[in-house]
């Protein structure tokens, strides 16, 4: 592991001096999952729009509208010093609460089919949850850094940040958001686990919490017939099963390369949500397999490279950036597999979309910001890698002369 002195005023010159990169394959990834997402998005909202009643490229504009939003707030969040960040984490935390506070607030708050999940803002809705998972994300890595020994040795230091984020998953189930609420605490128990959390006393708080979030899953009905219809669809294709039926067809008319792209049939109204929740579907139809295992590559690639720098940055004492880049892709791993997932029938629909690739604007938006954190964490990663090397190498210089 290399350490290095800042209390030397030479040496902190050179940290601040030092010049960094941005992760190039990290910025690949991304960018070809977004173009996937760009064509698809117009493959499968064609027949959704004109159905709406808004002209055939209504969601892919809108989507487009979304991605230059996502690549700004990307850039600026790449742009923004982790030091100020990790500062912050506390009062970013309280404004992720009042983001899902206000979709309770009459004339702010959004209720659409029964769930009050999205703010108005101007002409637009903002799904609240979006940004909680990053603010979350930032937190926790900043709790992880200043009770790093409570963490790591005693069991209330665990139930405090399981606590926090036990708090935002009642809110999102209050809404209800049952799969935000779900991958919020996946995400947390996978942080605080790799924060050095030690297995038992995360084996006793989950012999709590997973009864407790199996008869919150078992309380509603609709949620009830979600777990089941899964289980078998073809039961009721017709009612409960059609989703995850209609899907399934789509899947297997794709054989191994596809019917085309564009030629789809299932997205002519035959498959709900053609363009967010079930556009892998569509994928598999127009591409095949081949089209499922580009996007299971695409993702393996970009999750790896997040991993990988969170690594670079642990091993350069960065425990918050190394926890930020360890959070963000565990979110974006766990969203897409259980999209994926829901697509080819192996869990029940959890209304997540396919990050990057699926319609959706502040889902869009927010992946791009925690993209821009992963970047942002290379950066600095990269910058104090070189610092290093050329303290090195000049006090190898220095010792050489005669």
């Amino acid at each position: 592991m290399l350490l290095f002195d800042f209390n030397n005023e030479s040496q902190a010159t050179r940290f601040s001096d030092a010049k960094g990169r941005y992760d190039l394959g990290l910025v690949l990834a991304a960018m070809m999952l977004a173009s996937l997402g760009i064509v698809m998005v117009a493959s499968s909202s064609i027949a959704v729009a004109e159905t709406a009643h808004v002209g055939p490229f209504y969601y892919l504009a809108r989507h487009l509208a979304f991605i230059a939003l996502g690549l700004t707030a990307a850039v600026v969040v790449s742009r923004i010093e982790l030091r100020w960040v990790e500062k912050n984490a506390v009062l970013l935390l309280l404004g992720g609460i009042m983001l899902l506070l206000l979709v309770f607030v009459p004339f702010i708050g959004i209720r659409v089919n029964g769930a009050r999940r999205w703010i108005r803002l101007g002409f637009v809705g903002f799904q609240s949850v979006e940004a909680v998972k990053l603010i979350l994300i930032v937190y926790m890595a900043s709790y992880l850094v200043r009770h790093r020994e409570n963490v790591q040795t005693r069991l209330f230091g665990v139930i405090k940040p399981l606590s926090i984020a036990g708090l935002l998953m009642v809110m999102l189930l209050a809404q209800p958001d049952f799969g935000s609420a779900t991958l919020l605490g996946a995400v947390t128990i996978g942080m605080v686990w790799l924060g050095g959390a030690r297995v038992r006393h995360l084996a006793l708080l989950g012999a709590i919490a997973v009864p407790a979030l199996a008869a919150v899953a078992m309380s509603q009905d609709y949620r009830v017939k979600r777990m089941t219809s899964f289980l078998d669809p073809w039961a009721d294709p017709f009612k409960d099963g059609f989703q995850l039926t209609q899907a399934l067809i789509a899947i297997g008319r794709g054989e191994w390369f596809g019917v085309g792209l564009g030629a789809s049939i299932q997205k002519l109204s035959y498959l709900p949500e053609a363009h967010t929740d079930f556009i892998l579907a569509v994928i598999a139809e127009e591409l095949g397999l081949a089209g499922i295992v580009l996007v299971l590559g695409l993702f393996a690639w970009l999750v790896g490279r997040g991993f990988m720098i969170g690594l670079r940055a642990i091993n350069q004492n960065q425990r918050f950036a190394g926890y930020c880049a360890f959070g963000v892709s565990m979110m974006l791993a766990l969203q897409a597999l259980v999209s994926i997932g829901v697509n080819l029938g192996v869990l029940p629909t959890k209304g997540l979309t396919l990050p990057l690739i699926s319609s959706g604007g502040s889902s869009v938006m927010m992946t791009c910001a925690a993209i821009g954190l992963l970047v942002r964490v290379s950066y600095e990663v990269s910058r104090d890698e070189n610092a290093v090397m050329q303290a090195i190498a000049e006090r190898q210089f220095v010792e050489v002369q005669p």
